[in-house]
């Protein structure tokens, strides 16, 4: 099992040098405490304030904007929809529709035999495709994709729950903690599973595929 101090490793090398957490957590922080204390109004206002912000000073400081952009397109589109349907949950509405969308398509990966961790691995550490799709190799990711659609279609149902009880409050505090906080924890469970799920079916490592060894393997010792 990995200690803490590879864990903190593998989670630096995902997230160094990327403003991603900061720009996603600070808008809706923002609307969860301001529609608490002074209601939905301001808090619609200051958080597509605080996106606009943020947004701009990437720009300015040249740095990576993609993530403030993107808060920034669905804060928009979140208050058009707002207005246009009349409705104060109306604002979570593309959240809620992201949320579907994104169980759905992590079930057909499953189904199709391409589970999406696979590619958001991939992505990351620039390993080879050809060794996530071996028949060892590949079920370790099927079944910690199926994990994350466990935990997407829970969060779905319940901000569905919510929205049809119209509450705000509920939809607010669910994005907030539903979000990066949630997401790393998930990253951690993932992780954690995944690589003893390696390690215990004796799959070959991401070398030992490339250098096309035979069996007994050593098995991916670290990441996954």
């Amino acid at each position: 099992m990995p200690d803490s101090k590879e864990l903190f490793e593998e989670f630096k090398s995902v997230f160094s040098g990327s403003n991603s957490l900061l720009d996603s957590l600070l808008p809706p922080l923002l609307f969860l405490i301001i529609n608490t204390a002074f209601g939905f109004q301001p808090a619609l206002w200051a958080s597509l304030g605080i996106g606009a912000v943020i947004t701009i000073l990437r720009l300015l400081q040249r740095q990576k904007a993609s993530y403030a952009l993107g808060g920034l397109s669905a804060a928009l589109l979140a208050i058009g929809l707002r207005y246009l349907l009349n409705s104060a949950q109306a604002f979570f509405l593309p959240a809620i529709i992201n949320g579907g969308l994104t169980t759905l398509v992590l079930l057909i990966s499953i189904l199709v035999k391409r589970p999406a961790v696979a590619f958001t691995s991939a992505l990351t550490r620039r390993w080879s495709l050809g060794w996530y799709w071996h028949p060892r190799v590949r079920p370790a990711y099927s079944e910690v994709t199926a994990i994350w659609v466990v935990y997407f279609a829970l969060k779905l149902a319940v901000q569905v729950l919510l929205y049809r009880q119209g509450n705000v409050d509920g939809l607010a505090l669910l994005n907030l903690i539903g979000g990066w906080p949630a997401l790393i924890l998930l990253l951690i469970i993932s992780y954690l599973f995944g690589l003893k799920h390696l390690h215990d079916l004796k799959r070959p490592s991401v070398q030992e595929f490339l250098q096309n060894l035979p069996s007994p393997w050593r098995g991916q010792q670290r990441g996954f």
